[in-house]
């Protein structure tokens, strides 16, 4: 049905659905018969129902959910590499005299990059050790005496997958692949909000860090830098507006892409039986119809709350300028 709607959406660009198809033909098998998957399905498909000029949007967010599920390919371990070819004849060397020993020079194979199959096995078969056991905590009941316990099965399951991250890496490091696992919160975000590229590109720069998060008042340091560096004039009022539209738009899309990579990682194995259709809001309006009212709610009041605090932070400026100026 998705493939059906965005093939009559996508007319004009006739390559969007081979490279979804591929997507989907690269995938496990596994995945493609989870539950996730159907969920997926599922929301983009309403999505692009309800708003369709947002079609490609929707594509690659189910293109970066099978991407994140591709079969990986068995790495094959490096080749040492060839032989250095022996150098051109040179003058002769004179013989040995006699009774000199002579000790004969072995050639040493560096070793190749990676790890060998024996680290790579064993550390895969660490994750399933641990995987198995995180499953089991799942499972246990957690009452309330053990909730203020230091060794809580939350505070377990905590460690094991951070251990289970570090032995990832390493992996990663092993079969020499990137440890980008496609998820949305690695997807880098473009900024072009302002007409100045010296801009756009710092501001790019900086909400791209890792567990980046800005204010109000880090984007509009990040515009005075731009404007001193690059000699652009911005006068201070101009640079004010600029940083709270920035700031407006970077805090939507970040939040955003934190909202989906919590939608499509967020659960346990203890979920997986769920299924969109046994949601009561769909075979009741007027369930349905307060969920979208709340949400329009939501919206508009998170919007005035930075509205708010952008105000209070400018207002905050403009009084420490004025008794600077003051005691001058």
């Amino acid at each position: 049905q998705f493939l059906e709607l965005c093939t009559r959406l996508t007319e004009e660009h006739p390559e969007v659905i081979p490279f979804l198809s591929g997507r989907h033909q690269k995938a496990s098998p596994d995945f493609l018969a989870s539950a996730e998957l159907r969920n997926v399905l599922a929301r983009c498909l309403a999505r692009v129902r309800a708003r369709r000029n947002k079609v490609y949007v929707y594509i690659n967010e189910l293109c970066t959910v099978l991407k994140a599920h591709t079969l990986r390919r068995k790495l094959p371990l490096a080749a040492a590499p060839p032989a250095p070819l022996p150098p051109p004849p040179s003058a002769p060397q004179p013989s040995p005299e006699p009774g000199s020993t002579t000790t004969a020079t072995t050639a040493t194979t560096p070793r190749p990059p990676g790890g060998s199959k024996r680290q790579i096995r064993y550390l895969e078969n660490l994750l399933r050790v641990y995987t198995g056991e995180i499953r089991r905590l799942q499972e246990r009941e957690l009452d309330l005496a053990e909730l203020d316990s230091e060794d809580s099965t939350y505070l377990q399951e905590s460690r094991l997958k951070r251990k289970m991250m570090r032995i990832f890496q390493r992996l990663c490091e092993l079969k020499q692949c990137s440890s980008l696992t496609g998820r949305v919160i690695e997807q880098r975000i473009a900024y072009r909000g302002t007409r100045y590229p010296e801009v756009n590109r710092r501001i790019e720069r900086f909400i791209n860090r890792p567990e980046a998060f800005p204010d109000y008042t880090d984007i509009l340091k990040v515009i005075q830098k731009a404007s001193a560096r690059h000699s652009l004039g911005l006068a201070r009022r101009q640079m004010e507006s600029m940083a709270q539209d920035a700031f407006r738009e970077v805090g939507n899309r970040l939040q955003e892409r934190r909202h989906l990579d919590l939608v499509y990682n967020f659960g346990s194995h203890l979920t997986d039986q769920y299924r969109p259709g046994t949601d009561p809001a769909l075979v009741d309006p007027a369930l349905a119809k307060r969920l979208r009212k709340n949400r329009t709610v939501a919206l508009t009041r998170l919007d005035d709350v930075i509205s708010h605090y952008a105000q209070l932070q400018d207002e905050s400026e403009e009084e420490e300028r004025g008794r600077k100026r003051a005691a001058r």
